[in-house]
């Protein structure tokens, strides 16, 4: 019996190619995933931001006041933890693409994340831990604690860091699995998806910084770490209710992407002495290759031959297994060289805090903020940003590029790395200023006295810096989402945060050996505990310095990129009735091959779209499949 195209056709366009519902069943756009699922996914990194800021925003205070450490110590701590809560997302997300799955590795990091948040919390709280009647008034630092303490508050915070790990790369990589790339629309929403995730995750990391910080100063530290632990039992409340809603991705039964990726390096280091032209007939042989970027990392071709000559299975990697090494590799150059940006990126939670203490944080007679909380700056950029990013920038951009992002990531990635340079430019002018007034009042040996100069010279170079994070930090998280093969996206988005890591570990490693450098022989060094005799304006004109190198050798790898298959960088904006018409062919294309024998009601205008568009092999496969059922030559 013959089923009206016109009922059929909806209900075969909505389903979702690769994906299921948690109980693997086919899912639907209707009733799946979209903004209403990722929506909710933003809401629970909201709360994970909330309570990850609560934690690391205050933390050299913490480090530096209860627990009785050095300014350069301190600061190398934070790093260090920074760097390897960064780091571990490369774990989480292998765990997450070959074991687990995004939605598990998100609940089992939850929960240690949530034990971390709760003996850190405990570690606060004993009494006797917490007294700070002990000062070395000579140094300018409270004594040190029990090593008790400080035992189970590193344990502690590394424990965070380990569920922050598997947290962070399966959330943001789950939450844009819930669009489909292959529908239109919501291509175009996955794209402001990321623009919104980091004006939500920016948005809870705007709270806690103006809430926590303030508990944390001056009510006590028990508290400021409490609340970040409930907040995180709620968080994993609201992400387990919408485990109905979710689209899955739906994991096939060929090799791990680990396995296959791999094997690709170790057989072309095998096949290393094979001939070009060896190379050459065998490539001949399969077909060419898809994608010009095949003429990049040639010596990865040699995979494609057995050692022996032999074609058994598993000895012969495939021309789509080459595509995703070299797509991985493509990546080294823009990876390697946006450190120096997360060196820069560390800079707010240490010494950029530490600037500020000393300064006049008095905003009414009577009521001091933070040091810490002028990081809110930074996130109240972003949050204030991206929405003129999104809704103004990108339209106006677009027009003149006819690019659906306005600007391609990479020129977004480079646009931020620009700011940023003339930001810390910025930051260490205003430090040469506070050590000259320091110096005119008579205040270089007297650290505890606030130096009269307003706390909100530092506005700018927040600001500043906010407004980089919009371009450079949510081009890298799109770009390193975008470029990698789907079954490796976690581990594409873990790789964006390693450069964080890896960044504030060279922080950390700079800090060192600056401290030792110029800190020898009873010498104050750049990074002195009385910051007025101090020269952070030194080292801030160092990492300007590094940031124009750095630009510069982005730009040149920026500009031999070559963008992956499927990229939406490799397509221009087309005239709508256009765009309309491609996707009118590829969507009845798609119900012709479920079904061929029904018959279509759209044929006229197939025909008309046919002689606006010769665009696309689908349009070009779907007339050939109806003149061939319609009997039409």
């Amino acid at each position: 019996m013959s089923v009206s195209a016109t009922v059929q056709t909806p209900l075969l366009l909505d389903a979702v190619d690769g994906a299921a519902d948690y109980e693997g069943r086919p899912v639907f756009r209707s009733n799946s995933g979209g903004w209403r699922s990722s929506s909710l996914i933003i809401g629970v990194e909201i709360a994970e931001r909330f309570a990850y800021h609560g934690i690391g925003a205050n933390l050299i205070t913490y480090l530096t006041g209860p627990l009785g450490q050095s300014t350069a110590t301190a600061a190398q701590n934070v790093n260090v933890w920074d760097g390897t809560a960064s780091l571990l997302t490369l774990l989480g997300a292998f765990v997450a693409d070959s074991f687990l799955g995004r939605y598990r590795t998100i609940v089992v990091a939850s929960l240690i994340y949530i034990l971390g948040l709760v003996l850190l919390t405990l570690s606060s709280m004993f009494p006797y831990l917490s007294s700070s009647d002990c000062q070395d008034p000579s140094k300018f630092i409270p004594c040190s604690p029990p090593q008790a303490q400080v035992i189970l508050f590193f344990f502690s915070l590394y424990l965070v860091a380990l569920g922050q790990g598997g947290h962070k790369p399966c959330v943001q990589a789950f939450g844009a699995d819930q669009f489909d790339g292959q529908d239109p629309e919501e291509c175009k929403a996955k794209s402001s998806f990321f623009n919104w995730w980091y004006f939500g995750i920016c948005a809870g990391g705007l709270v806690s910084l103006l809430i926590l910080t303030y508990i944390q100063d001056n009510l006590s530290w028990g508290l400021g770490f409490g609340i970040p632990c409930v907040t995180m039992m709620a968080a994993l409340a609201i992400f387990l209710l919408g485990t109905r809603t979710y689209r899955y991705s739906i994991q096939g039964e060929e090799k791990s992407p680990f396995v296959r990726i791999g094997w690709v390096f170790v057989a072309a280091v095998r096949n290393w002495r094979t001939t070009p032209s060896a190379i050459a007939i065998e490539e001949e042989a399969r077909g060419t290759l898809p994608h010009r970027s095949s003429e990049e990392f040639k010596f990865l071709n040699k995979a494609l031959l057995a050692p022996d000559g032999s074609k058994e299975d598993g000895k012969v990697c495939s021309i789509g297994e080459v595509e995703e090494a070299k797509a991985i590799l493509r990546l080294i150059p823009i990876w390697v060289t946006s450190l120096v940006y997360a060196i820069v990126f560390a800079q707010p939670l240490t010494f950029f805090t530490k600037q500020g203490a000393t300064m006049d944080r008095t905003i009414v007679p009577g009521f001091d903020i933070t040091a810490a909380s002028l990081q809110s700056f930074i996130t109240l950029a972003i949050v204030l940003f991206i929405p003129i990013y999104d809704r103004i920038f990108v339209p106006i951009a677009r027009a003149f590029s006819r690019k659906p992002s306005g600007i391609t990531m990479l020129q977004r990635i480079g646009t931020g790395m620009f700011l940023s340079t003339i930001s810390i430019a910025i930051a260490a002018l205003v430090e040469m200023m506070r050590l000259k007034t320091a110096q005119e009042y008579g205040l270089v040996d007297l650290p505890k006295q606030t130096v009269p100069m307003s706390i909100w010279w530092l506005v700018p170079q927040y600001v500043l810096f906010g407004i980089a994070d919009v371009f450079t930090m949510v081009g890298l998280q799109e770009f390193f989402y975008d470029q990698v093969p789907k079954e490796l996206r976690s581990v594409g988005l873990s790789l964006y945060l390693s450069i964080f890591g890896v960044g504030s570990f060279l922080s950390s490693f700079i800090v060192s050996a600056i401290e030792k450098a110029t800190g020898g022989d009873g010498r104050d060094s750049w990074f002195a505990n009385n910051l007025n005799r101090a020269h952070l304006d030194y080292f801030y004109w160092l990492l300007a310095g590094l940031s124009v190198i750095e630009l510069a050798a982005y730009l040149y790898f920026a500009k031999a990129y070559i963008y992956n298959r499927g990229s939406k960088e490799r397509f221009s904006v087309l005239p709508d009735h256009v765009v309309q018409a491609r996707e009118k062919m590829e969507g009845l294309q798609r119900w012709v091959q479920q079904d061929p024998t029904n018959e279509s009601p759209h044929w006229e205008e197939v025909i008309v779209v046919k002689e606006y568009s010769d665009l696309s092999q689908a349009g070009e496969s779907f007339l050939i499949r109806q003149k061939s059922c319609y009997g039409l030559h």
